[in-house]
């Protein structure tokens, strides 16, 4: 009796080791890489309206690079990293360098830790963002499609507009600001989010800020972009590095948007008094 619980534990203790090995092994050796692309509507606004079509395909023709981008992502099970890959401007060839003060840089996620890192650089000056992963609520639904080979799962969520653009800088967000301020009433925007998520690879990844469903985000749209996967592959023949940011000056994301707000404000100012 003895022996066969003897043997029944070492069995058990064999079963145990021998999956946390073939865990760490799943770990350590499974990698992918995510194609995306992302389409935004332009809203002209007022302005817009006082545009003939012809003006309208001008204007769209020259903001192409802002509006169509694309990125990769790079994972593991625990690990990303994000990035957009350079684009020629549509009319006179060369990069977006404006565009790339309030554009996204290089950004690492990491799910286990609850850490982000991203590369930012405003005007010359380089900065290394660090701060939690952004909280998502999300809500799951059963609606499914097809996204290329995989079924893909719906779900939603509702995240503060700012949070969520830390990165960039809008006028109307700095009037809406000090209306706040005079008010003393804070009026939180809130952006709507659909997602579309792969079970199928079962990691907790997606582009830019969005993650946390049980399956890699191929699809998702907020606003006026949406953006898609196009293609993936899972273990290539090559290593892929994934290394999280390490250069700049460490700041939060708050602290970030306080700094190119500040900034803005100086340039305004600067313009009045010429």
């Amino acid at each position: 009796m003895k022996t066969k619980i003897f043997n029944s534990l070492a069995f058990i203790f064999i079963f145990i080791l021998f999956t946390s090995v073939h865990e760490q092994k799943f770990l350590q050796e499974f990698q992918a890489k995510a194609y995306y692309f992302s389409k935004s509507k332009m809203d002209l606004g007022k302005w817009g309206a006082r545009l003939s079509e012809a003006q309208k395909k001008e204007v769209e023709a020259r903001m192409k690079n802002r509006l169509e981008k694309g990125y990769v992502l790079s994972f593991n099970k625990e690990e990303s990293v994000f990035i957009e890959e350079d684009q020629l401007d549509a009319i006179s060839g060369a990069t977006d360098s404006w565009g790339k003060n309030f554009a996204p840089g290089k950004q690492y996620k990491n799910v286990k830790t609850n850490t982000q890192l991203q590369e930012q650089e405003f005007y010359g000056k380089k900065f290394l963002v660090k701060d939690v992963l952004q909280p998502i609520d999300w809500s799951l639904g059963s609606e499914t499609k097809k996204i290329g080979n995989y079924s893909c799962f719906k779900a939603t969520a509702s995240i503060p507009s700012d949070e969520l653009t830390w990165y960039s800088f809008s006028w109307d967000k700095l009037r809406n600001s000090a209306e706040s301020d005079s008010t003393g009433l804070k009026e939180v925007k809130m952006t709507q989010i659909e997602a579309w998520y792969a079970p199928q690879i079962p990691v907790r990844h997606g582009p830019l800020d969005y993650w946390g469903l049980p399956g890699l985000i191929l699809e998702v749209s907020a606003n006026n972009t949406t953006m898609l996967c196009s293609k993936i592959i899972i273990n290539p023949g090559e290593i892929i590095e994934i290394e999280a940011p390490a250069k700049g000056k460490e700041v939060s994301k708050t602290e970030y948007q306080n700094i190119i707000t500040d900034k803005m404000k100086e340039f305004r100012n600067n313009r009045r008094r010429r």
